[in-house]
C-alpha cells in the first residue's frame, strides 16, 4: 500500500469541545485552577497521547514493544547478513549510502509500513558482511515532498569524529 506520509500518522488536532465535566475528568484541573486557560492546550496532549498509545498498540504490539526498537532498528545481523533499517515516516524514498557501495544509490530500502524502511545485506561469499566495521554510512533520503537529505544513520551504535573536520 501507500507509503503513509508524517503528516497521515499525526492525531487529529481537534480536541472534544471543553465542558466543565470534562475538564474536571483530569484531576490536575482540581489541583491547579490556574490551568483553566488552557484546557484546550492540555486536551490535545492527552488526546495526543491516547492516539499514539493505540497507533503503538496497533501497529507495533504495544508501548513496551515499541521501546524495544533497539533490537531492531539500525544494522543488526541475522543468519547470513544484516537488516539495515529506520523509521522515516516522512520518506517517499531512502538508500543506504557509504564506503561499502561507493556513496551511490545503489541500496535501496523497501517500505515496511508505518514509517519502517528496512534492506537485507547478505554477506559476500566468503562470509564477510558487505557493509564492513567502522565503514562509514549515511542514509539519503527523498522527502515526500520531493527533498533530498542525508544523515547519519539515527541507530547508528558506533560513531567517531574526524577531527579534521570537527564532524
Amino acid at each position: 500500500g501507500k507509503q503513509p506520509c508524517a503528516k497521515d500518522l499525526r492525531p487529529p488536532p481537534a480536541h472534544p469541545p471543553i465542558t466543565r465535566t470534562r475538564a474536571m475528568s483530569l484531576k490536575i484541573f482540581e489541583i491547579d485552577p490556574m490551568l483553566q486557560g488552557v484546557q484546550g492546550q492540555i486536551w490535545d496532549r492527552v488526546n495526543g497521547y491516547r492516539w499514539w498509545k493505540g497507533e503503538l498498540q496497533e501497529k507495533e504490539g504495544g508501548m513496551a514493544k515499541f521501546a524495544e526498537g533497539y533490537k531492531i532498528f539500525g544494522l543488526t545481523r541475522g543468519e547470513g547478513g544484516v537488516t539495515y533499517r529506520e523509521w522515516l515516516p516522512n520518506a517517499k524514498q531512502v538508500f543506504l549510502t557509504g564506503e561499502f557501495n561507493n556513496w551511490s544509490n545503489e541500496t535501496p530500502l523497501a517500505s515496511e509500513g508505518f514509517g519502517r524502511w528496512a534492506v537485507y545485506l547478505p554477506d559476500r561469499e566468503d562470509g564477510t558482511p558487505v557493509v564492513p566495521h567502522r565503514c562509514q554510512l549515511k542514509v539519503r533520503i527523498e522527502t515526500n515532498d520531493g527533498n533530498w537529505i542525508e544523515r547519519v544513520p539515527a541507530w547508528t551504535r558506533v560513531a567517531w569524529q574526524d577531527h579534521s573536520t570537527n564532524l
